[in-house]
């Protein structure tokens, strides 16, 4: 059993200052999993998109779940959980290596959109000026503690939305199941004047409506891939079946497959495949996920994730 683990963290959406007991960027680090100050079991694994090789346009399976790289280069890569088209939406964050990974990836979310995101329509519910003041993790559950502008405008959509994006950013770390809220220092049951229920530790399950039908965990909006791609993630569609597409700027198709999740029809489960393309060149390209309308055959869910190819 876990015991509580609990960090300061006083920062403000906006504020450059510097979160209390997060023991500052650690270069000598084991590459093996740790338990962070904040109580959370920092991330560890291969590079994004790292897989075997196999012949171009073929898809291999795996039951392992994709891992955030753990480099020993004193830089991380972290989740949040932002917004595109009122659904949940993850980003990649490049942060400096710290012992207090969950409290490093609020002060990133509460950050907000870069403003190159922001122009291709992410966007965050969480209210500006909303600022961090404690994370701590014991049994599975994380407690945040924020200040009071995270209640502040917006109606149920807006609340339940912040709730969403908090709880899936805490979530993606293996040692939390699910996010207890605070607000200025004392436990809250509501959420704004519309009545949010908060009265026990909230889950993603609790937040399906605010998940795209296929939620693409990996690779992130905007990431650096090649080939071979490992793309991860969840899906509640019919059948547990669904398309991916990879397409270039001419809109030629590099890859189409079909992917089935582990679960469907009402149920979310999980995805992970690797595919295998060639590009006539390093021009960015897209990676489409969709299901097919059983009446008419056109493409419906469909999720539309920008990449860059590199080495």
């Amino acid at each position: 059993m876990l015991s509580a683990v609990t960090v300061l963290a006083v920062f403000v959406a906006g504020c450059g200052a510097n979160e209390v007991g997060d023991g500052g960027p650690v270069s000598l680090v084991s590459p093996d999993t740790s338990l962070g100050m904040d109580g959370v079991l920092g991330p560890t694994g291969s590079e994004e998109g790292e897989a075997s090789s196999s012949e171009p346009g073929s898809t291999t399976h795996s039951s392992a779940p994709a891992a955030t790289p753990l480099s020993t280069t004193g830089m991380l890569t972290l989740k949040v959980y932002f917004v595109r088209d009122e659904k949940i939406a993850p980003l990649s964050r490049v942060v400096p290596r710290t012992l207090a990974v969950g409290t490093a990836a609020l002060k990133e979310l509460v950050n907000g959109p870069t403003p190159a995101e922001a122009e291709d329509g992410i966007s965050s519910y969480i209210p500006p000026g909303t600022g961090l003041l404690e994370l701590s993790v014991a049994d599975g559950v994380a407690t945040v503690d924020l200040s009071r502008e995270f209640s502040s405008g917006g109606g149920s959509l807006s609340m339940t939305m912040r709730l969403a994006q908090v709880v899936f950013t805490l979530t993606q770390f293996p040692t939390v199941d699910s996010v207890r809220f605070k607000l200025d220092g004392e436990p809250i049951s509501v959420l704004g004047g519309e009545g949010v229920l908060l009265d026990r530790p909230v889950t993603r399950q609790d937040y399906e409506e605010m998940s795209p039908a296929i939620l693409v965990e990996s690779p992130t909006w905007g990431a650096t891939v090649g080939s071979p791609l490992r793309v991860t993630g969840t899906a509640n569609v019919l059948e547990a079946v669904f398309r991916l597409d990879l397409v270039d700027t001419r809109g030629k198709v590099l890859v189409s497959e079909a992917v089935r999740a582990t679960a469907g029809t009402g149920t979310r489960g999980l995805f992970d495949v690797t595919v295998n393309f060639v590009t006539e060149n390093s021009d960015p390209i897209t990676l489409q996920v969709y299901t097919r309308s059983p009446k008419d055959g056109k493409p419906t869910d469909m999720l539309a994730i920008p990449l860059r190819v590199g080495p």
